[in-house]
């Protein structure tokens, strides 16, 4: 444990922003699945909810850093072409 009161401070900063980006990313992967799901059983209309909704989500985690914007890149253009063959 820390006995510098910065460093103190930089652990609980750092505890915030981890249980942020936890958040962040479970509602991410979520949406994913949701998407999946949707593009799996063949629902056009359901798909297309789910990839605008999923879309946002990844690029407001890229923006903010909690996923790397390739990721996010590459994810919505695997989903693109996913719903296009729906």
């Amino acid at each position: 444990m820390a006995n510098i009161a910065s460093q103190m401070k930089r652990n609980r900063q750092n505890e915030r922003a981890r249980q942020r980006n936890k958040a962040v990313r479970t509602n991410l992967k979520t949406h994913l699945r949701v998407f999946r799901q949707a593009a799996e059983a063949g629902n056009a209309d359901a798909a297309g909810e789910a990839f605008k909704a999923a879309a946002r989500r990844l690029d407001k985690a890229a923006s903010s850093g909690v996923v790397h914007e390739n990721y996010a890149a590459n994810h919505k253009s695997r989903m693109a072409r996913q719903l296009q063959s729906l």
